[in-house]
């Protein structure tokens, strides 16, 4: 089972909007009893907070990662979901990541670095509603036939901005990415949202991509 960061976690106090979150202690005990005997995942998946720095050092970009929470449950997945504040409740530059097994959501990560990410600007009405959607899709691996061979989804995080904020789904091949119909399934499943901006882009093709770091990330 992969590792919890329970320690840095038990707090009986609520979730703090645009602070670490900290899951109170009896969601803690509910999470640990739901990974023994909720609905396995088909992988692990591990909830992110992170807050963007621009110009951001690798240090100061590390600092300000921290790790929430690896579920691998269904209802494990609801138990911190629940329990963190939600995406339109925390402050501008935060973000929040939802990356498969225990990845880092850093581009320059080896398990990341050859991929890329589909990006859309969201409307901050509809925020909640895309990352909840999204996540669920994630966790049910609804995109796995909307891929390439060789490729999958491993990532969807979400940064809170001043007007617009951002939607990005991570795949693992930047290459695969012209066959896949990834954003033909998220349109089936928000057909009624608009997206003012959606591109690809893979991550060593942005600026800030850095060849020779491996611990360093901006958006």
């Amino acid at each position: 089972m992969a590792a919890s960061t329970v320690d840095s976690l038990q707090s009986p106090e609520p979730p703090v909007p645009g602070s670490s979150p900290k899951l109170p202690r009896a969601a803690i005990d509910g999470i640990q009893r739901n990974e023994k005997t909720g609905i396995p995942l088909n992988t692990a998946w591990t909830f992110w907070l992170d807050k963007s720095v621009r110009g951001a050092t690798a240090a100061e970009y590390e600092a300000n990662l921290r790790k929430i929470y690896t579920v691998n449950t269904v209802e494990s997945f609801w138990g911190v979901f629940n329990n963190i504040p939600d995406v339109s409740e925390i402050q501008d530059r935060y973000g929040y990541h939802l990356m498969r097994e225990e990845r880092r959501p850093i581009w320059e990560d080896e398990c990341n670095m050859r991929g890329g990410y589909w990006k859309m600007k969201c409307f901050k009405k509809d925020t909640s509603v895309v990352w909840k959607e999204l996540l669920l899709a994630v966790i049910g691996e609804q995109f796995t036939d909307h891929t390439a061979e060789g490729d999958e989804v491993v990532g969807l995080s979400v940064s809170v901005r001043e007007r617009d904020d951002i939607i990005q789904i991570w795949n693992q091949n930047a290459e695969a990415a012209e066959k896949a119909t990834v954003v033909s399934k998220f349109r089936e499943l928000l057909p009624n949202t608009n997206f003012p901006t959606l591109f690809y882009k893979p991550h060593q093709a942005h600026h800030a991509f850095e060849k020779d770091r491996t611990n360093f990330y901006r958006k």
